[in-house]
This record gives structure tokens, C-alpha cells and sequence, in this order.
């Protein structure tokens, strides 16, 4: 009996993999309509100098940022539901999950990815004040530990005679 339930406890990850994946869809769609409403307000009111064009700058990559974030929600989604539900769910093969350490090195590397543009948002921003510095600091300092973990899990998960020494 308590192997059944054992067994049968794994789809309670549908509720992790139900809520990543309807957050991701909701982030999707709120990123489509900042694009519109980015593009009617480029059509009212039309940028012409560099000035004025650091706002639509920023703009962008925030829908980026929110992009990435959806994309990462995806992701685990996909990812939680490879691991503990079934495979049988058609992918392209880089984004085919069958360990702990493949959703590891995914989302570690749209981590990456999504700090930095985080940090670019800041610096199109940027006032000239010194806070910039502490945000990268902070920002490279975990993207450095990332790196590190990212190299660990991946030569890890590569057979022994292609490690490097």
C-alpha cells in the first residue's frame, strides 16, 4: 500500500508543473500587450532623439526580462513533468530533460542570461550615481557563482574520460 502511494505521489508535481506553466502563459501574454501598447505609444508620440529614446530602450528590455521569466516558468514546467510524470511530451532535443542535473544546467543558464539582462535595463538607466557599481558587483559575484556551479554540473554529467583533468 504505501508503495502505491509513493507512486501515485508523484503527480502531485502536476500542481508545480500546472502553476509554472499557467504563470508562464500569463507573463507571455502580458508581454504582448506591453508590446502593443509600446507600439501605439510609438505611434502617437514618435521618438526621434536619443534622449527620448532611452524610455522605449528600457521598455524593450524589460519585455525581454519578462520574456526570460516566462520562459525559465516553461522550463521548470517542461522540466518537473519529464522527471516525474512522462516524457512523452514531443520537444526539440536540446530542451529534452531526463535528469535533475539537465534542468540544473537549463535554467542555470537562462539564470544567467536574464541577470545580465537585468543588469543592462540598469545601465541604459543608469543616472551617473555609484549605485551601479554595487548592483554589478552583486549581479557579477552571482553570475560568477553560477559559471562555477554551471561548470561542476556539467563536468559532472560528462563520462569519465572526457573530463578534463
Amino acid at each position: 500500500m504505501l508503495r502505491r502511494i509513493l507512486s501515485g505521489s508523484r503527480f502531485l508535481i502536476l500542481i508545480a508543473v500546472g502553476g509554472s506553466l499557467l504563470t508562464s502563459i500569463v507573463l507571455l501574454l502580458y508581454g504582448a500587450a506591453m508590446i502593443i501598447k509600446l507600439i501605439m505609444e510609438i505611434a502617437t508620440h514618435p521618438i526621434f532623439t536619443t534622449e527620448d529614446a532611452k524610455p522605449l530602450a528600457v521598455a524593450c528590455i524589460e519585455v525581454i526580462d519578462l520574456f526570460l521569466l516566462a520562459t525559465v516558468l516553461y522550463i521548470i514546467a517542461l522540466g518537473l513533468y519529464e522527471l516525474f510524470i512522462g516524457t512523452d511530451v514531443p520537444t526539440l532535443p536540446w530542451l529534452q530533460i531526463s535528469t535533475l542535473e539537465d534542468l540544473k544546467i537549463k535554467l542555470i543558464g537562462v539564470v544567467i542570461v536574464l541577470l545580465s539582462v537585468t543588469f543592462l535595463a540598469s545601465v541604459v538607466e543608469w543616472k551617473g550615481n555609484a549605485n551601479i557599481i554595487a548592483l554589478g558587483v552583486g549581479i557579477g559575484l552571482v553570475l560568477l557563482a553560477l559559471g562555477y556551479i554551471l561548470g561542476k554540473v556539467d563536468s559532472a554529467s560528462q563520462p569519465p574520460e572526457k573530463r578534463e583533468p
